[in-house]
């Protein structure tokens, strides 16, 4: 979906809006001539300087183009079928991760966008179970993020 800049400016202006109303609450540093607001409160004038062009090229174009535009892919089946599996793979996860565990989930939800996507029967199974491994241990031991196990005991 395309939306008109006047919507994005806004929601950007009322972005860097609510962050210098936020660093007004830090406090200062004594003896400093820059506390803990200079940099947040710089990217947020930033910000709203960005949101008031986008408003100005918005309003410009407004004749030209609608405030909201359907995409392409809202005419597509297929783009349709992949958006609505991304979404109830992610609702899937958010409700089964803590019983089935991070490595049982991450694989049904690749198997299931590989399928969706027409990827090769044979290569589906290893490819979603090598890269849910890759993937926790990028998390796991590099980030060192928590994920739950689940059904699987600790293998590593």
């Amino acid at each position: 979906m395309k939306f008109n800049d006047i919507l994005w400016g806004l929601l950007l202006m009322a972005v860097g809006i609510a962050v210098l109303a936020d660093v007004r609450t830090y406090p200062e540093i004594p003896g400093q001539q820059y506390g803990p607001r200079a940099f947040p409160g710089l990217l947020a004038w930033l910000l709203i300087g960005c949101a008031v062009m986008l408003i100005v090229n918005g309003w410009r174009e407004r004749r030209r183009h609608p405030w909201v535009e359907a995409g392409a892919w809202l005419r597509s089946a297929s783009q349709l079928r992949n958006f609505a599996l991304t979404v109830a793979g992610l609702v899937f996860y958010i409700v089964a991760a803590e019983k089935l565990g991070f490595l049982v989930c991450g694989s049904v939800m690749l198997a299931a966008l590989f399928w969706s996507l027409r990827v090769r029967a044979v290569l589906i199974l290893p490819i979603a179970v090598i890269s849910t491994f890759v993937i926790h241990a990028i998390f796991y031991k590099g980030l060192r993020v928590p994920l739950p196990w689940g059904l699987v005991p600790i293998l590593y």
